[in-house]
């Protein structure tokens, strides 16, 4: 097992606001406070942030394009060599942001997780949102085809990121041959099973909307993902993932099946583990390869090992992640877990 040194990549929940109300937010966004740092420390904290020598930075939510000072913040990172990247809903994008979208990002995914109105705004808990998510599209399609404002002149990348839950399983393929091909410079599509964490772990959800173990193995077989790419466009990247290497199962991890990333929430609190609750120090007060070293002693405690090391399916899976949760949770993050509204299907 050969851990590196630094975190491959950085992910930084910029905000908890959110115009949305997904059923599975690993986040919680748009349910809670939206943690955001004021314009002075959001620079520090990605100061602190390229202090960790990621070879990515991902910024997420929430959503992003509710920060005034996402344009900088980007800018902090791209002018220090790092590539950064963007995940939205799409819901505010406007024609004049994606100039800047363009010149600040290497890639843009828009998240789509259905290819009809009425999945994907089911799962997306507010109806519209859609039709908001292809137009975001449209624009980005606009601005590549146009060539972008990248100071290099390449056209900027952007793509759709869908989220796999049972109810939607049936539509991953209508995605690659009916909402792709609508838009000529989609760069790719990428497909991540749903992973138990945040408010895909209660337990109802865990019933009614995680994959079944074989829907899973599917979704990370090489054979669908040949299949899945035969489906697309030829320029489009398709790829599909099972979504097990962010389990940080003993096992997996012995064998390298894991992701060596760290989840920054939007305060700058580091997650030891980007899929479970228990933060590890905070990026504005301490040390980059200290709490590194906190992360990766986490991943070996013995309570995360007794807890991953019986998983063998999605459902205990789930049961681990709840396990984990309310072990290393602050007092005040086990009280929200408590509030979780409980999971009703078909709503």
């Amino acid at each position: 097992m050969d851990i590196p040194a630094h975190p491959l990549e950085v992910v930084w929940d910029i905000t908890y606001a959110c115009p949305l109300r997904c059923s599975h937010c690993y986040s919680e966004s748009g349910r809670r406070p939206a943690r955001r740092l004021g314009p002075r420390d959001m620079l520090r904290a990605a100061d602190a942030i390229l202090g960790l020598r990621p070879r990515g930075i991902c910024l997420a939510g929430g959503e992003p394009l509710l920060v005034r000072e996402l344009s900088e913040v980007a800018g902090r990172f791209s002018a220090a060599g790092v590539p950064v990247s963007l995940f939205t809903s799409g819901w505010n994008l406007r024609p004049e942001t994606t100039e800047a979208l363009s010149r600040d990002f290497s890639g843009v995914s828009v998240s789509l997780d259905g290819a009809t109105a009425e999945v994907h705004d089911r799962i997306r808990g507010r109806r519209g949102s859609f039709d908001r998510a292809l137009r975001a599209l449209r624009l980005l399609d606009e601005a590549a085809r146009a060539g972008g404002a990248r100071a290099d002149g390449g056209r900027p990348r952007f793509g759709i990121d869908c989220v796999v839950v049972r109810s939607n399983f049936h539509q991953v393929e209508e995605l690659l041959t009916d909402v792709a091909p609508r838009f000529p410079a989609l760069g790719h599509v990428s497909f991540g099973a749903v992973v138990p964490e945040g408010l895909a772990s209660r337990r109802g959800f865990a019933e009614h909307e995680l994959l079944s173990d074989s829907q899973a193995a599917l979704l990370g077989s090489p054979e669908y993902a040949r299949h899945l790419r035969s489906l697309a466009p030829p320029s489009v990247k398709v790829t599909s993932t099972d979504n097990l290497a962010l389990q940080m199962h003993p096992e997996l991890i012995r064998r390298g099946i894991y992701l060596p990333i760290l989840q920054i929430e939007p305060d700058g609190r580091v997650r030891a583990m980007a899929a479970y609750e228990g933060t590890v120090g905070n990026v504005l007060t301490d040390p980059p390869a200290e709490l590194w070293r906190r992360a990766i002693a986490r991943w070996h405690h013995p309570f995360v090992v007794d807890a991953l090391t019986p998983v063998r399916t999605m459902r205990q899976w789930a049961e681990a992640t709840r396990a984990i949760d309310h072990h290393f949770a602050s007092q005040a993050d086990r009280e929200r877990i408590g509030r979780r509204p409980e999971f009703v299907p078909g709503r």
